[in-house]
């Protein structure tokens, strides 16, 4: 698997959501648990298409919360935030992974680059666009990691870094088909404090 195998993820075919976006799986968790753990409250959500969660994102004041849709995959959720940053937060992933496994990574309009992997409340591994990647490499992705720099030298992760490293530690391709044809959970919490 190659990086290129990721190009499909453009600004030409998602034009509000490939400049600045959230993307985060949490193992074992149901789109409602997410939600809990988020401290929302499922009553408060609907269930939307991408294309309704992103023009919901861009439509509705910040002041309304943090807004996200999740989705079911395997025994992951998966959960979507345009122009969010739930899934980078610290504030927010330490407690979310307890338990459990944590990977997110985001982009934003500004360039600004970040990956985390945490496990039951440590994080294993990031990337963070002033710092870089993490200083030790777990044993998990040594060999993803060889093939990332071999293959395109530094690249930041939302030019495909980021997908393969995901993919690797979830188990989860992402595809179009995923991303465009899932439901999503929507709706919003509280920023984190």
């Amino acid at each position: 698997m190659m990086i290129d195998d990721y190009a499909w993820f453009s600004c030409e075919r998602y034009p509000d959501l490939a400049d600045a976006y959230c993307f985060t799986y949490v193992r074992g968790l149901t789109p409602e648990q997410l939600v809990t753990r988020l401290g929302g409250r499922t009553e408060d959500f609907s269930l939307m298409t991408l294309g309704e969660l992103v023009d919901a994102a861009y439509s509705r004041p910040d002041s309304d919360g943090m807004l996200f849709g999740a989705t079911a995959v395997g025994d992951w959720v998966f959960m979507v935030e345009p122009n969010g940053l739930l899934g980078i937060t610290e504030e927010t992933i330490m407690p979310l992974s307890a338990g459990t496994r944590l990977v997110s990574h985001f982009l934003n309009i500004e360039g600004d680059d970040y990956f985390y992997w945490a496990e039951d409340g440590e994080i294993r591994f990031a990337f963070l666009s002033q710092e870089g990647y993490s200083p030790q490499t777990p044993g998990e992705l040594v060999e993803t990691m060889r093939r990332i720099t071999s293959d395109h030298g530094h690249t930041y992760p939302h030019n495909g870094p980021a997908f393969l490293l995901a993919e690797q530690l979830t188990g989860i391709r992402l595809t179009p088909q995923l991303l465009e044809e899932s439901i999503y959970l929507s709706g919003a919490v509280p920023e984190p404090s």
